[in-house]
């Protein structure tokens, strides 16, 4: 299930990146970054109170005339109203309401999104207080006032916005059709490929109801089964500045990723794979989906007996931390190998969602022990005593250790492959969860 999106919009020096940053890092978890990948924290896997999130930063806009700060304001609204389920607008107490903010208000107003006014830098109530009510003219509702600073006012701010969360079992219930995002950089063929899976399909391109965002998902039966492909091409945009480019078509990436199951990273053939790619396959490796890696336009390279196998090794030496990810050379254009595309996401889908019983991973575990002793620490050895699966969509296993210190990443690894070679579990990651007990317990 995909989790909500919340994005955080306003003006330059209101506090956005401060009050993120508060959020993402220290009042909230955030999931770690993926080895190997570097990125902007343009997005933070969140909580509150049982309610898991993601949080997205749209700012990164210090321009000086006034006239660009409205247009490129203007983007961050039309970003965050067309990708969240929820939108912070932040303002600042100290500046008081500015036209700026009246203009955004107005659009953020006619989303029909749930709106939440944040006003902040009120470091103080009793000197601030008063300051506030001016913000009621802005029509957007009760404004909360916080101080990112000084970790003010959080609280009622978060416990506002999961709120209009979505009643996860109800969307769990409404919709079990298989989700793909099909993403990469701009330019590799993204649209071309869902268009030419409609053209061969004859199916009719839909809204889907029941999405909250404005993209246009398409849905595509394939042997009696309904797909849904997420295109994550195309938000207009005026300015050309590349930086903003590639933190939207981020933002972009993101939101898609979470509402899908599995993901296509499309990579072009003739420019090969690049550091952005990995950055986008890192998104999706985090969140622990299904990927497909599609390498498009393999009609216009030249080709010997080697290329697939060099072209292979250098794609997975760059996405070294996702070797299960799978493989497949395509064409839009003249369409050739599409229809295999249908046969990996069903082999992956079936991946994301096996079961193993508990006895059979046990006999794995010990098996593996027994080949390859557990490391040790000043005299003390890592034990492993019981592991068990708890959820899919990623499996996620549970290994139960006399001390996590012991528990390396390497071995944690070891175990991984051990039961890859048993299962397979091709095209999907897995997740391990290290608890602690004692010995006496088993």
């Amino acid at each position: 299930m995909s989790k909500p999106i919340v994005a955080i919009v306003g003006r330059p020096n209101v506090g956005k990146s401060t009050l993120f940053n508060v959020l993402a890092g220290e009042t909230i978890s955030i999931v770690k970054d993926t080895p190997g990948v570097t990125r902007d924290r343009i997005y933070a896997d969140c909580t509150w109170l049982d309610r898991n999130f993601t949080l997205i930063d749209t700012g990164g806009i210090e321009p000086d005339s006034s006239d660009i700060i409205l247009s490129q304001m203007r983007e961050q609204a039309e970003i965050a109203i067309s990708t969240a389920d929820v939108i912070i607008f932040i303002v600042d107490v100290r500046q008081g309401l500015v036209d700026a903010d009246s203009k955004v208000a107005d659009m953020l107003r006619r989303s029909r999104k749930p709106v939440i006014l944040a006003v902040n830098k009120v470091d103080s109530f009793q000197k601030f207080g008063n300051d506030v009510y001016e913000f009621y003219n802005l029509g957007i509702g009760d404004p909360y006032p916080v101080s990112g600073a000084s970790r003010l006012g959080l609280g009622e701010l978060l416990d506002e916005v999961i709120k209009y969360f979505p009643d996860s079992q109800e969307e769990d219930d409404e919709d079990d059709r298989p989700r793909i995002a099909i993403v990469g950089k701009p330019n590799v063929g993204k649209s071309s490929i869902i268009n030419k899976l409609v053209g061969e399909n004859r199916v009719i391109v839909s809204n889907i109801a029941g999405t909250t965002r404005d993209a246009v998902d398409t849905a595509i039966v394939h042997n009696g089964t309904e797909y849904v492909f997420i295109d994550t091409a195309g938000l207009r945009r005026k300015n050309k500045i590349k930086e903003e480019l590639e933190r939207y078509s981020i933002i972009r990436t993101v939101t898609a990723v979470e509402r899908a199951d599995i993901v296509v990273l499309v990579i072009d053939a003739v420019e090969g794979v690049t550091e952005q790619d990995a950055k986008i396959a890192g998104i999706a490796h985090d969140r622990g989906k299904g990927i497909i890696i599609a390498v498009n336009k393999w009609d216009a390279i030249e080709k010997n007996d080697k290329t697939i196998y060099e072209y292979t090794k250098k794609i997975r030496d760059t996405l070294a931390y996702m070797p299960y990810a799978e493989m497949i050379f395509i064409s839009a254009e003249t369409g050739q190998r599409l229809s295999k595309l249908y046969d990996l996401i069903d082999m992956v889908r079936e991946n994301q969602t096996l079961r193993i019983a508990t006895g059979v991973l046990n006999e794995i575990m010990t098996e593996a022990v027994a080949l390859q002793q557990p490391p040790s620490d000043k005299g003390k050895r890592l034990k492993l005593y019981y592991i068990t699966q708890v959820s899919v969509k990623p499996p996620t296993f549970v290994i139960f250790v006399n001390d996590k210190e012991l528990m390396h990443f390497s071995y944690t690894r070891y175990i991984e492959n051990k039961i890859r070679e048993a299962f397979g579990f091709k095209g999907t990651a897995l997740r391990f969860l290290i608890r602690e007990r004692s010995g006496k317990e088993q």
